[in-house]
Order: C-alpha cells, then sequence, then structure tokens
C-alpha cells in the first residue's frame, strides 16, 4: 500500500486524499458476482485489444504491468484471483514495467474506458447506478482502503476510492482522460 500511495504523491497528486460518503447511498463493488459485481475490473466483461480477448479488464490491467514476454503469457493465462497473485509476485522479482509508477492509474483509466465501449451490460449499470456514489467496497481485508477502494467506518464509506471515483466520472461524463506511452499495448505481440 505505501508504494501505491507514493506513487499517487509523486505522479497523479490530484488524487491524493480520502473521501467519505454516506454508506447507504453507495453502490458497493465488490466481488464479480455481486449485485454491481460487473463494473469491478473482475466484473464479467470480456474486451477485445488488438486482436486478443481479456476475459476481464483485471486481466488487461495487469498484464499491461510488465513489458517481458514469459510474464505477460503466464498472467493472460490466469483466471480469477489467480490474475493479481501472479502479477503481485512477478512485481517483487522485479519484471514490472519501469514506468509503471507513473502510467498505472492512467492505465486503469484506459482500462475501463475499453469496457465503457465494448460492454452494453457495463455502460447499462453505470447508467443504473446515477444519483449513487460507486464505491470499491474493501471492508472485509482486515485492514484500511488501498488506493482504489473505501472501507465502512461506523454508517460511512472512507477511502481514496479510485477506481469508485473513475467509474463515476465515467458514467457522468462517457470518458475518462488518459495518456499512455507509445509502447504501451506492445505486450499484445506475446499473446498472438
Amino acid at each position: 500500500m505505501a508504494k501505491i500511495v507514493n506513487w499517487i504523491k509523486e505522479f497523479y497528486p490530484q488524487y491524493v486524499g480520502i473521501k467519505h460518503y454516506p454508506a447507504n447511498q453507495c453502490a458497493c463493488v465488490k466481488g464479480a458476482a455481486d449485485e454491481w459485481g460487473i463494473l469491478g475490473n473482475f466484473g464479467r466483461a470480456s474486451v477485445v485489444v488488438n486482436g486478443v480477448e481479456f476475459s476481464n479488464t483485471e486481466k488487461l490491467f495487469q498484464c499491461m504491468k510488465f513489458a517481458y514476454a514469459p510474464v505477460v503469457q503466464e498472467i493472460y493465462a490466469q483466471n480469477n484471483m489467480s490474475i493479481k497473485m501472479k502479477a503481485k509476485k512477478k512485481e517483487y522479482e522485479q519484471y514490472i514495467r519501469e514506468d509503471w509508477p507513473e502510467i498505472f492509474l492512467d492505465t486503469l483509466k484506459f482500462v475501463l474506458v475499453i469496457k465503457y465501449e465494448q460492454s452494453e451490460d457495463f455502460r447499462n449499470e453505470l447508467e443504473r447506478s446515477k444519483g449513487l456514489y460507486l464505491v470499491e467496497d474493501e471492508t472485509s481485508r482486515k485492514k484500511e482502503a488501498d488506493a482504489y477502494g473505501a472501507v465502512l467506518v461506523g454508517d460511512e464509506m472512507v477511502g481514496p476510492n479510485l477506481l469508485g471515483q473513475f467509474l463515476m466520472e465515467l458514467r457522468d461524463t462517457g470518458k475518462l482522460d488518459y495518456t499512455l506511452p507509445i509502447d504501451a499495448l506492445d505486450f499484445i505481440e506475446y499473446l498472438k
């Protein structure tokens, strides 16, 4: 968590801070099978990028962390939470892109935009959530919320909630601005 917070402070200072949302006014994104599950990156919406299908946007996001063919292929072969766990292991082995701290939130925005463009179900659920705060609910994690979500504290959801913020912006404006390096999608060639 400290690493991500430091990256945000250095490269995305506009997103530093804790948000508070009335819990009874939130659509909480938890597991993929839950009511709002499609809004999360593990949600049931495949996407296609440059001819390669990803079963969910978490797989795409995690593959984008790396520029080393065997690692990308190994992560792509994973399903469900093993996608994230395998990527985390490879991060610690120093296979992560050197510029990842500078692009990780733009990458998150990118994968959400791709999902928005390609999944009618995702767009429909975003539309259905109008009037509610979108929050990635990390209450069950037994620690404070990481950069992406929030936890229940009394009658509020509290945390940085970056995923929720991006989802609300996408819902309300139909777009997210992001900038990625020219080689951001080069990893796709390892999957063809």
